[in-house]
């Protein structure tokens, strides 16, 4: 069967901020099984200096669903929506991250009313924003953002997803949810619902130097164990190297769906 896209999409960019050097890439790719890629990603960074101080990278990764057309609509709406809206708002970082997820959720459900041939389709959505060492973060769907420390893949974000309701609960341990057979329902999703809750972290993350984030779709952290993530993105350089190294490893398990990989690293800045 002929694929109605490229095979793999893949963005690369270096930013220099004020006191840390970011290094952010993405890899998107249809997968073994699929003609249509649902996904979608995207590094971002404001070309001036004090919006690219005050607000800092943007990394996206959003994995649509509702069929071929509405999935791929609904992700790269949430993508390129969430992005502007960040980029314009005059709110803090965190707040102008859920401003920009609340937009998206709602251009996503208009577009859905426009058009019947868009009718159900909805997204996962997680982004970070790196503000020299400090990280800000917003999520819905069971796409994830990994800390690497070291060796270690800590996870930072928790999947709205059936499963994960049932830990939350105490009736599943997290090693029965990833396994469990209705680990890809989704409970919380753009294009879903009028009024979208947004995850978000506490307060800001503080990065070190060396440290990475890995943010995936279900594509890649379905057949990709935590422990492995940890171990190989540690072993490469750059951040184009290592989306490379897991993305071809959640090929080599399968690639039954889409997989999208990306990758922000922060690296002390050379004098």
């Amino acid at each position: 069967m002929e694929r109605t896209q490229p095979r793999a999409t893949s963005e690369t960019q270096t930013i220099a901020l004020d006191r840390y050097q970011v290094e952010a890439s993405f890899l998107t790719d249809v997968g073994k099984v699929r003609t249509s890629n649902e996904d979608s990603a995207a590094v971002v960074q404001p070309q001036e200096p004090g919006e690219l101080r005050s607000k800092g990278v943007l990394v996206i990764v959003a994995d649509g669903m509702g069929g071929h057309e509405g999935g791929e609509v609904a992700s790269r709406t949430a993508t390129e929506r969430v992005a502007d809206v960040y980029y314009r708002s005059g709110r803090p970082p965190q707040q102008a991250l859920v401003d920009a997820f609340l937009a998206a959720n709602q251009e996503i459900r208009e577009r859905a009313k426009r058009d019947k041939h868009l009718a159900g389709m909805g997204t996962t959505c997680t982004a970070v924003a790196a503000i020299n060492g400090m990280v800000y973060s917003a999520h819905v769907g069971d796409s994830r953002v990994y800390l690497i420390r070291g060796q270690q893949a800590y996870r930072m974000t928790e999947d709205h997803s059936a499963p994960m309701a049932l830990v939350q609960k105490g009736l599943l341990t997290l090693a029965q949810a990833s396994h469990h057979e209705d680990r890809n329902v989704i409970l919380r999703a753009m294009g879903t619902y009028d009024k979208l809750e947004v995850s978000t972290w506490k307060e800001a993350f503080p990065l070190r130097p060396g440290d990475r984030l890995v943010l995936c779709s279900d594509g890649f952290h379905d057949s990709v164990a935590d422990e492995e993530i940890g171990a190989l993105a540690s072993r490469f350089p750059s951040a184009a190297e290592t989306c490379r190294a897991l993305l071809d490893l959640a090929l080599q398990r399968d690639g039954a769906d889409n997989i999208t990989v990306a990758v922000l690293a922060l690296k002390e800045r050379a004098e």
